[in-house]
């Protein structure tokens, strides 16, 4: 009898711990795009401020119609090693809403933060 709760309680474990690493966990991020009902003005300068303020070089903000892209690279943070490659960000205008494409996500966790504020 002991035999048989041991197994099913190790059955039940290891079933609970499967389960718990395949759902997808909020935290990581894992939308490709995120929307917000803003202007894009808006979404422009708050990504312009979470770029400079993350370290990073805003080089240019192109736009092309509702789109709008943002070319950016990390700065020598002072360690004298040169920039770092450019990279870019699309904010895209579909109706009311601004999407954010080719995003880092550690960015858009900043971006979502002062956008919701």
């Amino acid at each position: 009898m002991r035999g048989a709760q041991r197994l099913l309680w190790s059955g039940l474990a290891i079933i609970t711990l499967v389960w718990a690493s395949t759902s997808p966990a909020h935290a990581q991020g894992n939308m490709k795009n995120k929307h917000y009902a803003v202007t894009s003005s808006r979404a422009v300068s708050v990504t312009r401020a979470v770029l400079i303020g993350r370290g990073y070089d805003v080089v240019r903000i192109e736009r092309a119609g509702p789109t709008q892209v943002v070319y950016y690279r990390a700065g020598n943070m002072g360690r004298g090693r040169g920039k770092g490659p450019l990279r870019r960000m699309v904010i895209r205008q579909v109706r009311d809403r601004v999407i954010f494409e080719e995003a880092e996500p550690s960015v858009l966790v900043d971006i979502d933060l002062k956008l919701q504020m």
